[in-house]
């Protein structure tokens, strides 16, 4: 396998390289390389000169395969959602982003969502757009695995998405992406676990925007759970990314400054 990486590398090189990408350690950080080196710097500074790795973020780099052609580094990129798996910890695959995932909007973000307890600046790397969403620590639930390009990475179960995104729907495209979704997707979701999410992340905005859905997309259960339970006493509006009065439904206690009508989707 070492001969694979023999253009224009060292013995050592090529070694390093081999035994990283024989382990699965396509991404890897600079104690991994502290059994082949006293001196990773050195070694890292060639490989990422050779355009053989490239830097993802201090202490982590990217192997560059060779499909990637004579150019190399600059010729490759990963998935965005591999590349924000490696940024930051705690996190997970959010929002806008995790509704494409799980087929629930035709839109595709061209950023990537990722939710953190770890206050952390949008970049961009790779040419893939990340925003970091921090979020409290009560809220990292509802969070499943989902396999891509061979890694293990973090992403929000269908239900929790949806609460997700009423609680923040300026990350996913506004509340009518969300309406749809829920539209869809009602006769498959669950419905209890649905309730249970809006209670648990601590928002009564949250509970107003679904039971006004569950009654315009006819989610019984969801209806009648939300029915039951009292709701903060200010107006909240349905979509806090539109800037617009509306009319009032008193029993949800919110502003409606969106319009939902589901006939448009079907057509």
């Amino acid at each position: 396998m070492i001969t694979q990486y023999s253009r224009t590398l060292s013995a050592k090189e090529a070694k390093v390289l081999s035994s990283l990408s024989y382990a699965g350690k396509t991404i890897f950080t600079t104690n991994d390389l502290k059994e082949y080196t006293d001196n990773p710097k050195n070694l890292l500074d060639w490989l990422v000169r050779k355009k053989w790795i490239q830097k993802i973020k201090n202490g982590t780099y990217l192997i560059t395969p060779l499909e990637a052609g004579e150019k190399g580094a600059a010729n490759y990129t990963l998935h965005s959602f591999v590349l924000a798996s490696v940024l930051v910890e705690p996190y997970y695959i959010a929002y806008a982003s995790a509704l494409n995932h799980h087929g629930l909007t035709d839109q595709t973000p061209s950023t990537t969502y990722v939710a953190t307890t770890k206050p952390r600046n949008s970049k961009t790397i790779l040419d893939a757009k990340i925003k970091f969403v921090t979020i409290p620590p009560h809220k990292m639930f509802g969070i499943e695995e989902t396999e891509i390009e061979n890694r293990k990475i973090k992403i929000t179960s269908i239900e929790k998405t949806i609460i997700d995104c009423l609680d923040h729907p300026e990350h996913c495209g506004g509340i009518e992406e969300i309406a749809k979704a829920l539209y869809f997707v009602k006769n498959e979701i669950d419905q209890a676990k649905l309730v249970d999410f809006a209670q648990k992340i601590g928002n009564k905005t949250v509970l107003k925007r679904l039971g006004y859905l569950s009654e315009i997309l006819s989610l019984e259960k969801v209806f009648e759970a939300l029915s039951l339970l009292p709701l903060s006493a200010g107006y909240s509006l349905l979509d806090c990314s539109v800037k617009k009065n509306g009319s009032i439904i008193e029993k949800w206690k919110l502003v409606i400054n969106v319009s939902i009508n589901s006939s448009k989707w079907l057509t």
